[in-house]
């Protein structure tokens, strides 16, 4: 069972990782591709710790549409405050993702790592919408 602690170092390393990459300026377009996860090839990893924080949160996503993003609705993001570190690190921009992207992640996946180290809590990092297809609708 995650408790409070677990969940508000990772709020505030979400909230550290938002300032980065609004410091690296990559540009979104708004076109909803990185929720399109089969036709942009992206998948979308998250560690559990991150999803048992979105599900203490929220409820249930709806059934996913076709390989897209369970929380992508009305070509919004209804999970914007809690998406994972992977969802805040992709942006379609080939300048961000070819120079900053990468820098960016290894650093945040570092921070998440000591999370987990710190509270001893088991680490795993497998693709998002594997962890959220198991639990009942």
């Amino acid at each position: 069972m995650t408790t409070r602690i677990e969940y508000e170092r990772l709020t505030t390393l979400y909230e550290v990782l938002d300032r980065r990459i609004h410091a690296a300026g990559p540009i979104c377009s708004r076109s909803g591709d990185c929720c399109d996860f089969p036709g942009s090839g992206h998948i979308l990893f998250a560690t559990r710790l991150e999803v048992e924080l979105i599900l203490d949160r929220i409820l249930p996503p709806p059934p996913e549409q076709e390989g897209w993003c369970p929380f992508f609705r009305n070509r919004l993001c209804t999970l914007r405050a809690l998406r994972p570190v992977g969802c805040r690190i992709y942006y379609c921009d080939p300048d961000y993702r070819d120079h900053r992207m990468n820098e960016i992640s290894q650093w945040a996946h570092g921070e998440i790592r000591k999370i987990h180290d710190d509270l001893r809590l088991p680490y795993g990092y497998t693709p998002f919408l594997d962890q959220l297809n198991p639990l009942p609708r």
